[in-house]
C-alpha cells in the first residue's frame, strides 16, 4: 500500500483520513499533494459544516513525514519542491474556512504535529506522543509551521517543544496548549463526534466570520484585513440565518441553520 488520503461524509461532518497504517501514518509525496484536494472537497460540500483529520487505524494520528523518501525526494534541489507541496498541505487546512478539529490518538510527530496545528480545535487520546523532532534531523522548519507552533502554545512552550526535540505524553501535551482536551481513547471519538455535531448546528456564516477575523488577530498585524472582517460580520447580520436564530429564541425552540 502506497498511502493514500481518504475522504468520509457524515451528514454535516466531513472526515480526511490520513491511511498509510503500515508505515503509521506517515505522511509521503503523493498523500502531500492529495490533502488540498480533500480539503477542496470538504470546503465546497455544502453539507459539510465542521471537517475532522484523523489517521486510519489504532496506532497514530500521522507519525510524521516518511523519512524513507527524504534522501532522494528532500534534497538538494527536490526539496524546494517537496516543501512546497508540504506548504500547500498545511495552507488547505490553516485556510479552510469551516471549523476544523483533529482527533488525535497515538504518534503526532513531525509533519503529523504541524498538520494538527493547523486545526482549529485538537482532542487527544491519552496515548497520545506528540514531538516536532526536527532538530534531530537536521531539517529547516519553515516560519509559517513555527508561527502556528508559537500562536498555540505560546513562545516559551514553543522553544521547549522544538529545541528540546523529545516526545511529550498527551498530559504534557495539554499543559503546553498542544491540545485542547485529553480523553481515555475509547471515549475519544464519541467525544470528537459529539463536540463537532454540536458546532454543526451553529449558524455556519458566524463560525465563519469567526474563524476569519480570530486568525488575523493571531497572526501579522499587517495581515489583518478590516474590510473582510466588517464584510463578513455584515453579511451574518443580513442573512436568513440571522433572522431564524431571533425567531427561534422568542420562539423558545433551537434554531435550524442553513448557511444563508
Amino acid at each position: 500500500m502506497a498511502g493514500l488520503v481518504r475522504t468520509v461524509r457524515e451528514g454535516s461532518l466531513g472526515w480526511v483520513i490520513f491511511d498509510h497504517e503500515e508505515r503509521r501514518n506517515a505522511i509521503n509525496a503523493a498523500m502531500w499533494e492529495a490533502i488540498p484536494e480533500a480539503m477542496a472537497e470538504m470546503v465546497e460540500d455544502p453539507e459539510v459544516r465542521v471537517v475532522l483529520l484523523r489517521g486510519a487505524g489504532e496506532v497514530a494520528f500521522v507519525s510524521g513525514a516518511d523519512i524513507s523518501e527524504f534522501g532522494k525526494l528532500r534534497t538538494g534541489a527536490a526539496a524546494s519542491s517537496y516543501d512546497a507541496n508540504n506548504g500547500k498541505a498545511f495552507a488547505a487546512i490553516a485556510e479552510c474556512p469551516k471549523p476544523v478539529i483533529a482527533m488525535i490518538h497515538g504518534f503526532c510527530v513531525g509533519g503529523g504535529a504541524a498538520l494538527s496545528l493547523k486545526a482549529d480545535l485538537r482532542y487527544a487520546a491519552d496515548d497520545g506522543v506528540f514531538a516536532i523532532p526536527a532538530a534531530r534531523l537536521g531539517l529547516g522548519y519553515s516560519a509559517s509551521l513555527q508561527e502556528s507552533l508559537v500562536a498555540t502554545v505560546g513562545l516559551p512552550a514553543a522553544k521547549e517543544i522544538f529545541f528540546t526535540a523529545r516526545r511529550f505524553s498527551a498530559p504534557d501535551a495539554l499543559r503546553l496548549g498542544l491540545v485542547n482536551e485529553v480523553l481515555p481513547k475509547a471515549e475519544l471519538e464519541s467525544y470528537v463526534r459529539k463536540v463537532a455535531e454540536g458546532i454543526a448546528r451553529n449558524a455556519p456564516l458566524t463560525l465563519r466570520s469567526g474563524k476569519l477575523i480570530q486568525n488575523q488577530l493571531a497572526g501579522a498585524e499587517t495581515a489583518r484585513d478590516r474590510q473582510a472582517w466588517s464584510e463578513s460580520t455584515d453579511a451574518c447580520y443580513h442573512s436568513e440565518d440571522y433572522q431564524e436564530g431571533i425567531r427561534a429564541f422568542l420562539e423558545k425552540r433551537p434554531p435550524v441553520f442553513r448557511g444563508k
